[in-house]
C-alpha cells in the first residue's frame, strides 16, 4: 500500500530538506507521494529540485509533487505535516521580545511563553487554522503534525476549534535527554527508563529507572547533574560556527553551564530535571528574569540565527533529521509497531491529572495503527504542577482571543500572564506590537 504525505512549509531547507531525505530513506512508505507545498515558490523549487535530482540519482521508488495551491497538496492526503512562520522570522521574534521590555515587562525571551509567546501565537495560529480548515474539509481522515511554535497555544487553539481532526505537536527538545542522561549516570541509555511530561518546552523529567536492577535512578540524577553540567566544556557543539570566529570565541570562554541558570535552580528547589534550557523554561516564570544567564540567552539567538542561516545545503538531503521524530511516528502507525514515542503535544485527558482537561500537554505516547496514544503521567509534583497551572488561563485565553480575534481578550490574556506585573505596560505593549505587526495582527478588533 502506498500513502501521500503533504509537507507544508516545505520551502524552509531546515524542515523541508531534512524531512523529505528522511522520508526518502523509508522502506515502508517505498512507492509513495510525497507533496512539498510552501507560499514562497522559489525556496519550494529549490527544495523540490534537490528532491528530484536525489530521487533519480538513487533511483529511489518515490513521487514528488510540490505546488503553491494547497488544497492541490491536500487532495488524497494520509498524513499532513506543517512547520511554517510567518512574515520576516527573527525581525518578528526580536519585537516579540523586546518590545514588551521596553514597557517594563521582564521577559527573558519571546518565543513560547509569556507576552512575547502570546504575540508569536496570535500571529502565526490564524494561518495554521486556516490550513486546518481546508485539511477537515480536503483530507478530514489524515493525521496532522505539527512543528510549529508556540506549541502549547497551537495545538490547544486548534482543537477547541476542529476537535475531530487528528492533530498532535511534536518537538524535538525532549531529545536531551537520551543525550544527557547516559553521561549523568554514566550507564547506557538502553539501561534506562524513563518518561517526561509537562507543557511544551516546559517539561520534567517525570520519572527514570535502571532496567538491570529497577531501582529508582532520580536520587542520582539530582546528586550528579549540576556536577555533570558544570564541566560541559562545548555548548553548541550542533551550531558549526566556524572555530576562529569572535562568536564561537565568545562562547567557549562562557561554557559553565550556560543558559542552565534557572536550570540549575529548578534542580535545587524543586527537585525536578527540566528537559530544556533557561531561553525556554524561563519564559514562564516570573522570577526567571533574575535568575538566568542573559548573557547565555543572548548567546544562544545568535548562535541559532547563525544555524538557520548555514541550513540551505543541498547535502542535507542526504543527512538524517531524526531529531523531528516525524518518520518513527509515520511507520510507526503504519506498521502497528506500538512502541513508546518520548513526547507528543494532545489535548489533556487525564494524562497528567493535576492540570485542565482543556490545554494542551506533552506527555510520551504509544503509537500503533489506530494513532497516537498518550500515556498517563498521574499527577506532578506539586511545585512543578502549580507552574504549571499558572498558565491555564493564559492559554485559554489566548486561544479564545484568536477565536473571537478579539483585542480585549488578547489585553486579558497578557494581564493573567504570571510575568506582567504593570497594567500600563502591558496596554502600551499589545497596542505597540499591533502597530508594528498590522499584516498579521490587524484582524484583532
Amino acid at each position: 500500500m502506498t500513502y501521500k504525505i503533504t509537507l507544508i512549509g516545505a520551502g524552509s531547507a531546515n524542515f523541508g530538506l531534512g524531512t523529505l531525505g528522511d522520508f526518502l530513506k523509508s522502506k515502508v512508505l517505498s512507492g509513495s507521494t510525497i507533496a512539498l507545498h510552501d507560499i514562497n515558490e522559489e525556496s519550494l523549487q529549490k527544495v523540490a529540485k534537490i528532491g528530484e535530482r536525489y530521487i533519480q540519482e538513487q533511483r529511489l521508488p518515490y513521487t514528488l509533487q510540490a505546488t503553491t495551491n494547497l488544497p492541490e497538496a491536500l487532495e488524497g492526503a494520509d498524513f499532513c505535516i506543517i512547520s511554517i512562520e510567518v512574515g520576516n522570522r527573527f525581525e518578528l521574534w526580536e519585537q516579540d521580545w523586546k518590545i514588551p521590555l521596553q514597557f517594563g515587562i521582564r521577559q527573558v525571551y519571546g518565543e513560547n511563553g509569556g507576552p512575547g509567546g502570546l504575540f508569536h501565537a496570535l500571529r502565526i495560529i490564524p494561518p495554521i487554522l486556516n490550513i486546518c480548515e481546508q485539511i477537515s474539509q480536503i483530507c478530514p481522515q489524515a493525521y496532522v503534525f505539527n512543528f510549529s511554535n508556540p506549541m502549547s497555544r497551537i495545538c490547544t487553539t486548534v482543537k477547541r476549534k476542529y476537535p475531530q481532526l487528528r492533530f498532535i505537536g511534536l518537538c524535538h527538545e525532549v531529545a536531551s535527554l537520551p543525550k544527557h542522561l547516559p553521561r549523568i549516570l554514566n550507564t547506557p541509555l538502553s539501561n534506562l527508563k524513563f518518561r517526561a511530561g509537562g507543557l511544551n518546552h516546559f517539561s520534567v523529567l517525570t520519572s527514570i529507572t535502571y532496567r538491570d536492577t529497577g531501582k529508582d535512578a532520580y536520587p542520582d540524577v539530582l546528586s550528579k547533574a549540576p556536577a555533570y553540567f558544570e564541566s560541559l566544556a562545548e555548548t553548541y557543539e550542533w551550531a558549526n560556527i566556524e572555530p576562529n570566529s569572535p562568536l564561537r570565541q565568545s562562547i567557549q570562554q562562557r561554557a559553565v553551564w550556560v543558559e542552565r541558570q534557572l536550570f540549575k535552580v529548578i534542580l535545587e528547589v524543586f527537585g525536578c530535571l527540566p528537559i530544556t534550557t533557561d531561553s525556554h523554561f524561563g519564559e514562564y516564570i516570573p522570577w526567571a528574569y533574575e535568575v538566568v544567564d542573559q548573557r547565555g540567552i543572548l548567546d544562544f539567538f545568535r548562535v541559532y540565527q547563525h544555524w538557520c542561516a548555514q541550513q540551505f545545503n543541498p547535502q542535507r538531503i542526504q543527512g538524517t533529521n531524526e531529531d523531528w521524530m516525524i518518520l518513527p511516528i509515520i511507520e510507526g502507525i503504519i506498521t502497528d509497531a506500538g512502541y513508546e514515542e518520548a513526547a507528543v503535544n494532545l489535548l489533556n485527558d487525564g494524562f497528567i491529572e493535576n492540570l485542565p482537561h482543556d490545554i494542551a500537554v506533552e506527555v510520551p505516547a504509544i503509537i500503533d495503527k489506530n494513532g497516537v496514544h498518550g500515556i498517563p503521567l498521574g499527577k506532578l509534583p506539586k511545585g512543578i504542577g502549580g507552574l504549571l497551572n499558572n498558565q491555564y488561563a493564559v492559554h485559554d485565553l489566548t486561544a479564545e482571543a484568536v477565536l473571537q480575534q478579539s483585542k480585549h481578550l488578547a489585553l486579558q490574556a497578557l494581564c493573567v500572564d504570571p510575568l506582567v506585573n504593570t497594567l500600563r505596560g502591558a496596554q502600551k505593549a499589545l497596542e505597540t506590537i499591533i502597530d508594528y505587526q498590522k499584516p498579521y495582527l490587524g484582524y484583532l478588533k
